[in-house]
């Protein structure tokens, strides 16, 4: 079975936060979440880099694995959902999640910033139908995530792991990075000896 995952190509991106904006459009996120963020890096600076950050939905996710009332688990198909009924505001994913995703509605005293809100990959609800029934699964299927969608460059890229991760690879060796785009000379450049 596919696992849903995002990749930002960080070579393409270029912060024009089209996915933010498309994402707090479709979801209609209260004013105070961002569920997805663009990070720059060296901003102005030679080597300055974007990345479009959201919930990553991990395969052994450290939200849920802290979470006092399993509020947070994951689908069959590796997308990382929580549920506002059961959620009890306490923090605690929100503290473990490495991304910043899980985030308060409110800011305010400890109690009363409300239950977690976080990306849901664009699996469901907000619509007329039921979640989780066919209906649902009719108007989401074959679709993407629309901050993925939105993005002018495809630097954002969504779907089954193994398909992006082939499309990132073919990228990276068309650039010419060649073998040395995970590498060590990569990351502390040529004048470093090993």
């Amino acid at each position: 079975m596919a696992r849903m995952k995002f990749l930002c190509d960080a070579d393409r991106c270029i912060e024009c936060n089209a996915c933010v904006t498309a994402c707090k459009n479709e979801n209609e996120v209260p004013w105070g979440i961002n569920r997805r963020r663009v990070v720059t890096i060296n901003d102005g600076k030679p080597g300055e880099r974007s990345v479009s950050m959201a919930c990553m939905h991990c395969t052994d996710a450290p939200c849920a694995a802290v979470c006092p009332v399993s509020c947070i688990f994951s689908t069959d198909d590796g997308v990382v959902l929580h549920s506002k009924d059961l959620c009890i505001g306490c923090g605690y994913c929100f503290y473990a999640c490495p991304f910043g995703a899980p985030q308060y509605p409110k800011v305010s005293n400890f109690g009363s910033r409300g239950k977690m809100d976080k990306c849901t990959y664009c699996a469901g609800g907000g619509g007329s139908e039921v979640p989780g029934s066919i209906e649902e699964y009719n108007k989401l299927e074959g679709k993407l995530p629309l901050c993925a969608e939105m993005c002018s460059t495809k630097s954002l890229l969504a779907g089954d792991g193994e398909i992006i991760a082939q499309i990132y690879k073919e990228r990276v060796i068309k650039r010419g990075y060649g073998s040395g785009a995970w590498g060590w000379i990569t990351a502390y450049r040529e004048d470093i000896a090993v």
